[in-house]
């Protein structure tokens, strides 16, 4: 995958990582919580945010110091 592939990758990673915390942000507001569905929720953000760092990680060129 090339450079503009990876940023459009991260790009869509993104934003559905902010629709997440949107919709737990919801979910802990409404008296009812699903506690269950809010932790796989935040797992499935987390997991989510390291396939960022590791595609913003191939971004970066490996220099020898």
């Amino acid at each position: 995958m090339n450079d503009d592939g990876i940023r459009q990758q991260i790009e869509l990673l993104k934003i559905e990582h902010r629709d997440l915390d949107d919709a737990i942000a919801a979910l802990q507001a409404s008296p009812v919580a699903d506690q269950l569905q809010i932790a796989r929720m935040k797992r499935k953000k987390l997991a989510i945010k390291d396939r960022i760092s590791i595609l913003e990680d191939q971004l970066i060129p490996d220099i020898i110091a």
